[in-house]
């Protein structure tokens, strides 16, 4: 049987493609990867061919075709995981899905002045109050899942799931970008670096020869 094709971005740069792509990866689960460089003619040219809307992720398994992140999480966690990436309790997997889905639609200041760079390291650029008022709620919220719901692991719902693949790019955006963290996000951070799967993500990442000007210019502070 052919296995599931998952079309994604750079590594370096593509946040929603770490998403499914960590899933995948961390469950063990074999697929094809189809790598399209960002902002590049190559993308242009064939990402039609995998995404009715022109972005990734897409996931191709068989006759059916997925081409957003979370449905694509959702639809890994039904084919193959049985259930695995959401937490058991009834209670404990609604408030994960939330917190997944407020992640999916939300932090827009966040993502857009903090854009995922995987190879960045921190210099002197910073953020506006939004920016910053977003990465507070998001501190907040890891603080309030790891109380209470983490306690028999190191993710937010103890064990690794779907809503960990979910905000495993904003790790790394708080590592690049230097952001202070207070003890429990360094502690999930730490967590989410020492996965396999995010290793070998970051490792490629590393290797990749594409630039995305706007991204990697960010290296000043903003204007007064």
């Amino acid at each position: 049987m052919r296995l599931p094709v998952l079309v994604i971005g750079n590594k370096n740069y593509s946040s929603w493609s770490l998403r499914p792509w960590l899933l995948l990866s961390h469950f063990g689960v074999a697929f094809e990867e189809v790598r399209l460089p960002l902002d590049t003619p190559q993308f242009a040219a064939e990402v039609g061919r995998h995404s009715p809307t022109g972005k990734v992720p897409a996931l191709h398994d068989g006759d059916v075709h997925v081409w957003d992140s979370l449905a694509i999480c959702e639809y890994v966690n039904e084919r193959w995981l049985d259930g695995q990436g959401w937490p058991r309790e009834r209670a404990a997997r609604a408030v994960a899905r939330a917190a997944a889905a407020e992640m999916h639609s939300g932090f827009t200041a966040l993502r857009t002045q903090l854009p995922m760079n995987s190879r960045r390291t921190p210099d002197a650029y910073r953020w506006d109050a939004a920016a910053q008022r977003d990465i507070d709620r998001v501190q907040a919220l890891w603080r309030a899942l790891r109380e209470a719901h983490g306690c028999d692991g190191e993710f937010l719902f103890g064990e690794f799931g779907i809503v960990d693949a979910m905000y495993a790019p904003v790790a790394i955006r708080f590592d690049g970008y230097g952001v202070e963290v207070d003890d429990t996000t360094r502690r999930y951070m730490q967590a989410l670096f020492a996965l396999p799967a995010m290793q070998a993500w970051r490792a490629a990442a590393a290797l990749e020869p594409e630039s995305v000007p706007a991204t990697d210019a960010l290296r000043k502070p903003l204007p007064a």
